[in-house]
């Protein structure tokens, strides 16, 4: 009788331990997505509108450079167009979703793309060229603090996103990313992000204004991110189509 006891004892409080740890896993995902949804928000408004250059860095010192005029609606509708070089002015990429398009003046109609090539070349694929919120993409199954900064691990929640798994470091003071590193399935570090230069961009808008990559898989190439300006702006969803793609550029203010 006294064996039997002890038995649905520890078995009544292996149940329980089970349970609390559920639910104290379940509180940490609740409050790491709450948190990503406060970056998101820190980093872009709901509804924008951006200019940003990109700069491509070869091994042997080369640079290649592009600018590019951004309009972003909700956390699923992006569509950016080439101010330069002269060679691509008129380029327009269009996200909806995953679902992704390039168009380019005198062809026939837009083509798809995938997140993972790269209108530009380099390091930085089409996914963080047109990045959507990570609220939108990624879920949060682990928070911890690390250097005084928080840790964030996020899953993808499709397998179409780019990387399934990213680790992103909090800047707790801006609530922005400090440093992202995005893996593989199988757990291989693809790219490493890079957030620097903290910038006012007026409507309370406070984030970095500098993103760097560097790849193990691309040795010695480098790539930055420089934001010149975001602020909020109202779109209609007519700008978000196809057939609006050629027209992106006209948008600019």
């Amino acid at each position: 009788m006294f064996n039997k006891i002890s038995l649905t004892g520890k078995v009544l409080l292996l149940i329980l331990a089970m349970n609390t740890s559920f639910l104290f896993a379940q509180d940490i995902s609740e409050e790491g997505n709450k948190l990503l949804q406060e970056i998101d928000r820190n980093l872009t408004p709901q509804s924008f509108e951006s200019l940003k250059k990109i700069i491509n860095i070869e091994p042997n010192g080369t640079e290649k450079e592009f600018v590019l005029f951004v309009l972003k609606k909700g956390n699923d509708k992006m569509i950016t167009t080439f101010l330069s070089p002269k060679s691509e002015v008129g380029r327009s990429t269009l996200r909806l979703d995953e679902n992704m398009w390039l168009y380019i003046p005198n062809v026939g109609k837009p083509m798809r793309i995938t997140s993972l090539q790269s209108v530009i070349g380099g390091i930085f694929n089409n996914s963080d060229i047109m990045q959507l919120d990570y609220t939108a993409e990624y879920d949060v199954i682990e928070m911890t603090n690390e250097n005084n900064e928080i840790l964030l691990n996020l899953k993808a929640k499709t397998t179409s996103v780019a990387y399934d798994k990213l680790k992103m470091w909090v800047n707790t003071k801006h609530k922005t990313p400090s440093k992202i590193e995005c893996y593989t399935a199988s757990g291989m570090l693809i790219k490493t992000l890079n957030f620097k230069e903290i910038k006012d961009f007026g409507n309370g808008i406070i984030r970095p204004s500098v993103l760097e990559t560097d790849s193990p898989l691309h040795k010695d190439y480098k790539a930055v991110m420089i934001y010149a300006s975001i602020k909020p702006r109202k779109i209609d969803d007519e700008v978000f189509t196809l057939n609006y793609m050629g027209k992106v550029k006209d948008l600019r203010k």
